[in-house]
């Protein structure tokens, strides 16, 4: 069975990053982006020149309709999907609570949550061996920000990578017997231009001497992790977390 892996929020950062062992380990993926079509296409032509099997597809994971396209699309192009990376998220400026406005607050929430869980809908209906599929794996990128919960930055942000925790928690649960496997992974100060939508893109050089390790990560350690829980040597591992901050 061919290997097939989506990732949402696929064409920067640590989905970029998990894109590029994925190929190396034998996964045809597809790179899911919401407006940077560049990014995704260049970063599809530097897989496929490493001789890998990879395709974009633009959608918004907020919107079912765009949810449902995207996975017919690998249906189509690649087969049946055997593994998601639920990479895709924002964030806002850096804010106190009160000085956010509610568009801001739902548009974190309709990608973060709900975007996360639509995907996990739909990559249940193709891997679920109740619905015909032969098992399968999914991890979300979650967020230390969930336990350390931002205070005076984006609590917002935090709130919701704590929803995507009792997400991975209670959906590990509900569809262990169905051969799916759900884990999350916890990144801290890492390395990715993501900051810079918070408004502080210098912030992990500014924060990290405030780390026990004293240094920011990188977006391939974070791969890394994303692609151990995918791997038959994490089989008996769903639920899980792994926190990659830096030891905060």
């Amino acid at each position: 069975m061919s290997n097939i892996m989506l990732i949402t929020g696929g064409s920067r950062g640590i989905g970029a990053a998990t894109a590029r062992q994925a190929v190396a380990q034998g996964y045809a993926i597809c790179i899911n982006y919401r407006r940077d079509a560049q990014a995704a296409q260049v970063l599809c032509r530097q897989l496929e020149a490493c001789g890998g099997k990879a395709i974009t597809v633009q959608a918004d994971v907020s919107i079912e309709h765009d949810v449902e396209r995207l996975f017919l699309e690998v249906d189509e192009r690649l087969g049946r999907l055997t593994a998601l990376v639920n990479s895709a998220g924002i964030v806002g400026h850096a804010s106190r609570l009160e000085n956010m406005y509610w568009h801001r607050i739902e548009q974190v929430f309709a990608t973060n949550v709900l975007g996360t869980m639509l995907c996990c809908k739909h990559a249940i209906l193709r891997m679920s061996n109740k619905h015909g599929g032969s098992g399968g794996a999914i991890v979300n990128v979650s967020s230390a920000a969930s336990r350390l919960g931002s205070a005076g930055e984006y609590v917002d942000y935090a709130a919701s990578k704590g929803a995507v925790d009792s997400l991975t928690i209670g959906l590990a649960k509900e569809v262990a017997q169905d051969g799916i496997r759900v884990n999350a992974v916890r990144p801290g100060f890492i390395r990715t231009d993501f900051h810079a939508l918070s408004g502080d893109p210098a912030r992990v050089e500014k924060l990290k001497s405030r780390l026990p390790m004293g240094r920011g990560g990188e977006p391939e350690e974070v791969a890394a992790a994303v692609l151990w829980l995918l791997c038959e040597q994490s089989s008996y591992v769903t639920g899980s977390f792994i926190d990659l901050a830096g030891g905060l």
